[in-house]
């Protein structure tokens, strides 16, 4: 019979065991599916194959992870995968987005060279939910999504992507929902104190004045049980202090059309090298407490201080495109035929009148969250749970550019003469100035990008408030018969978001054009030889604007609210589910059936822009979402397993999709009515009217379990009928609830608004392979080796707005990765290797806002070997080496020409090592 217990029989007698197993049953309770795990007594394959050490039976590290892992995929009612810590404070990877990167049918975007944002089966992170501890959480960007770094690894227990949600998964997300999950103390029979220390190298150096090569990390965790194991505290402590570096090319554009008197050619650079310091203070706690036989109550916390400080510098180039007097001619250039096409490989530009960019990008933010749950478990069947979840992101997101040059706009100062060469790596240069001459280089505006103002510079601080709190209860009968449960329950979220924009010009004081670098300031020249540029000024804008000798002068353009938003949203979640278990003739069929009913009310208020007035505005929409959903699996004796998911899908747009900020007039082509009535009113902006993404999906899985349940081959197929898609677009819209223009009054309302829209969508499948295959299979000689990986493939024919094929932000057509390891007497080696295909990636283009770009291919390789004592006095101790990106790969963008080398952006990060240990008392 399937049993509803948790999963410590697998690794029976360990306390590892414990610390592996999944979260307790209050946070699944709450807000994920319960693990449905074969009784270990059912029979030798159903628990994890042991390590016999004479005196007890105990399987840790890596092993242990992935036995772990395959059996919550084994248990679950729902299609899933997951990793789990080796051991306490130890997750298999330096950080929490490159071990979720590793599962199958998932992978990352790099951000300055860490695993930052997660995609799943080949969609980005606008289309996938993440919560802690069953709860869903705010975000420290613009969107929902979660950026992984914002939470140590170190104090993370395990994390579980659901591919196919059930009814009483509240949160969910269209293409996946990823649920991180802490340790719960009354899950471990032991008392555990546990420490940690890593240093870290950069290979590629300290690029920047005052940046570093080398950091550091520690951690702490703490776990006990009080009163008859029936009180427990968990109490965990990272802090990350470590250096990020980056060499960036990066292109305005390219001029030309590829013909032979007018080939592409670089139309202007703007390159840097960026030196990031990431400090990273995390702790998180749990309490729980047994009030009675069947009452639990568990009260847990997390906090986290994020402090990205980023210093680049670099120098940006007007170009191939002729603007501000530089002199191009093709004539003289090298080009080389690619695809029909010419591009032009060398060559020379004249009259160039560079811009020396010192910039600081400095992210702060503080992310609360925590909770309280009471779940009774009667002993009549009857269960039941109340959970209050709270979630607060506060981010101060500051951007300063610097200018300077050899004078104030085109005509100011000493021009330079360029030559270049361009080849699918991006350009390099070899310049004529010596732009590290402070008495050349000058506080100025060099291209005259202020127009009338002198613009040395400009301060753009984004200012974020996020807040979420969510109240639910449910309640749960078992039955006899087909049906094993019942369960009801209800949910209410409510969310407030908002960004404050606060921008400003850097101008020299007293009207002057142009001044002298404060020579107190001036730090070491920066290096740009990577580019053949050179060195060039260095200086730190925050001291220089400290001391007066640059000022800040507000802007005022309507652009700046423009950007603002503050959107209010209420989410009422009713669901019903009934779970399935039924003994076949050669198996056991589980699952469940149900449906959850969301009514949502969004609504987003700030400042719209009435033929250029100011206009304040409140706009918003009330809707129901219908869910329901099917998870059927067959359990064959012969341990295979058949899953088949049905269901109903829905992702939130974007929270800066549905600003308020719209800017409306009076337009009087009646042409362009969506009425036939002139004149009538149309604009552009956020839409407050939006809808979700929305997919009828279904999923076919083939599963077969060997080696004592360590060991799986799977075989997954997905579907999903994308019937509600957002995309750019013009959608018909009533601007009734706006205040009228002023000017020619409108014989109507309603116009056309330019805004992100509901689309109908289109098609997205794929099909995904995995395994874990421990190479003791064979043979007993191989005990101790592995590999474990998978494959997928995804295909789109979605549709734009337009009726083309949409590009999707995130969107991989292929990803794969695969880990080698042996893990044996103590001693563990592995190495593992990931690829996505090319795909749309997120950048932060001006002042902040998101741009994407479409970026090449990547395949990342990383490494690691360690040992584990385990007698004596260094008993408990584990030791390791870590080696990340061991062939550099770059992270490299291009333009949509026909024309491989037109690259937008090639960033190396360089090779990242680490050495550290971990000491379990």
């Amino acid at each position: 019979m399937i049993n509803r217990k948790f999963l410590a029989a697998l690794v029976s007698g360990s306390a590892v065991a414990h610390a592996l197993a999944p979260a307790s049953a209050w946070a699944q309770q709450a807000n994920t599916q319960p693990p449905t795990p074969v009784d270990a007594e059912a029979g030798d394959d159903d628990a994890a194959r042991p390590v016999d050490t004479g005196n007890e039976i105990l399987v840790t590290g890596f092993r242990a992870s992935l036995a772990s892992a395959v059996a919550e995929k084994r248990s679950s009612d729902l299609i899933l995968e997951s990793v789990t810590a080796e051991d306490i404070g130890k997750l298999p990877d330096a950080s929490i987005g490159e071990s979720i990167a590793r599962l199958p049918g998932l992978t990352s975007q790099r951000l300055n060279g860490r695993a930052n944002v997660i995609a799943v089966r080949g969609l980005g992170p606008d289309f996938s939910q993440t919560l802690l501890n069953g709860r869903e959480q705010t975000s420290t960007g613009d969107s929902r999504a979660v950026e992984f770094d914002q939470y140590p690894g170190e104090v993370v227990n395990q994390v579980v992507v659901y591919k196919s949600p059930s009814a009483e998964l509240v949160g969910q997300g269209l293409a996946g929902t990823i649920d991180i999950r802490t340790i719960r103390p009354l899950d471990l029979s032991e008392r555990v104190l546990a420490i940690g220390a890593k240093g870290s190298y950069a290979d590629i150096g300290a690029l920047n004045a005052g940046s570093k090569e080398f950091g550091y990390r520690v951690n702490a965790t703490y776990v006990d049980q009080f009163a008859d194991d029936t009180i427990g505290i968990a109490l965990s402590a990272a802090y990350t202090d470590e250096p990020y570096q980056l060499q960036e090319f990066n292109a305005w554009g390219y001029a030309g059309d590829g013909t032979a008197g007018n080939p592409y050619v670089i139309g202007g650079s703007k390159s840097f090298v960026t030196s990031t310091q990431l400090k990273r203070f995390g702790v998180t706690g749990t309490f729980q407490a047994e009030l009675a036989e069947t009452l639990t109550l568990t009260v847990d916390g997390f906090y986290s201080n994020f402090d990205d400080d980023q210093t680049k510098r670099g120098i940006e180039l007007p170009l191939g495109f002729q603007a501000f007097g530089t002199q191009f001619n093709p004539a003289t250039a090298t080009t080389r035929n690619i695809g029909n096409a010419l591009f032009a490989t060398s060559g020379t530009f004249t009259n160039v009148q560079g811009v020396i960019r010192n910039d600081i990008f400095q992210r702060e933010a503080d992310l609360y969250s925590g909770g309280l749950n009471l779940a009774y478990e009667g002993n009549d069947g009857w269960s039941a749970f109340f959970d209050f979840g709270y979630s607060r992101t506060d981010r101060n997101e500051l951007s300063i550019e610097s200018y300077s040059g050899t004078g104030y706009n085109v005509d100011g100062g000493a021009t330079d003469t360029i030559g270049f060469r361009s080849d699918a790596n991006g350009t390099s240069f070899s310049p004529g100035l010596n732009y590290s001459d402070t008495n050349l280089i000058r506080l100025t505006d060099p291209l005259g990008w202020g127009g009338d103002r002198v613009q040395a510079g400009y301060y753009n601080n984004r200012i974020v408030d996020d807040e979420l709190k969510q109240f639910r209860v449910g309640v749960e009968r078992e039955l006899e018969g087909f049906f094993s449960a019942v369960k009801v329950g209800l949910n209410y979220t409510n969310r407030d978001k908002s960004l404050t924009p606060d921008e400003f010009f850097v101008q020299l004081p007293g009207g002057a054009t142009e001044a002298p670098i404060p020579a107190g300031f001036l730090l070491r020249p920066t290096n740009l030889s990577y580019l053949g540029l050179g060195p060039i000024v260095s200086y730190d804008p925050r001291d220089v604007i400290a001391s007066g000798a640059l000022i800040l002068n507000p802007n005022p353009s309507n652009d700046i609210p423009a950007k603002a938003f503050n959107i209010d949203e209420d989410l009422m979640t009713l669901y019903a589910q009934l779970d399935i278990e039924q003994e076949l003739g050669l198996g056991v069929l589980t699952g469940n059936v149900g449906v959850q009913a969301i009514n949502a009310s969004q609504q987003s208020s700030g400042i719209a822009f009435a033929n250029g007035q100011q206009v304040n505005v409140s706009l918003g929409a009330d809707y129901w979402d219908v869910l329901p959903s099917l998870n059927l699996s067959l359990r064959f004796d012969s341990d295979w397993i058949i899953r088949f998911a049905a269901s109903r899908q829905i992702q939130r747009p974007r929270l800066d999709d549905l600003r308020s900020a719209i800017g409306y007039g009076i337009n009087t082509n009646v042409g362009e009515s969506p009425t036939g009535v002139a004149p009538f009113i149309s604009g552009g902006g956020g839409n407050p009217l939006l809808r979700p993404f929305r997919a009828n999906a279904l999923d076919f899985n083939v599963e077969k379990y060997f080696n004592g349940g360590t060991g799986v081959l799977a075989l997954q197929l997905f579907y999903k009928d994308i019937v509600s898609y957002i995309d750019r677009g013009r959608l018909i819209f009533d601007f009734a609830g706006l205040p009228t223009p002023a000017g020619l009054p409108p014989a109507t309302t309603v116009g056309f608004l330019d805004a992100t829209v509901n689309t109908p969508g289109g098609d997205f499948y794929g099909v995904e392979a995995s395994f874990v295959l421990p190479l003791d299979t064979f043979t007993e000689a191989l005990d101790g080796f592995g590999v474990t990986g998978g494959v997928g493939y995804t295909d789109s024919k979605v549709e734009d707005f337009n009726g083309n094929l949409a590009t999707i932000p995130g969107y991989s057509k292929w990803t794969a990765n695969g880990t080698a390891y042996f893990e044996k007497w103590g001693f563990s080696a592995r190495g593992s290797v990931r690829y996505r295909s090319s795909f749309l990636a997120d950048f932060s283009g001006f002042g902040g806002s998101p741009t994407r770009r479409r970026a090449r291919s990547e395949m990342i390789v990383d490494a690691q070997i360690g040992y584990d004592f385990s007698g004596g006095a260094l008993n408990g101790l584990a030791i390791y080496i870590q080696g990340q990106n061991l062939t550099n790969e770059p992270f490299v963008s291009q333009f949509d020409v026909p024309v491989p080398e037109a690259v937008i952006d090639y960033q190396e990060y360089g090779r990242r090592f680490q050495a550290g240990f971990t000491y379990r008392f």
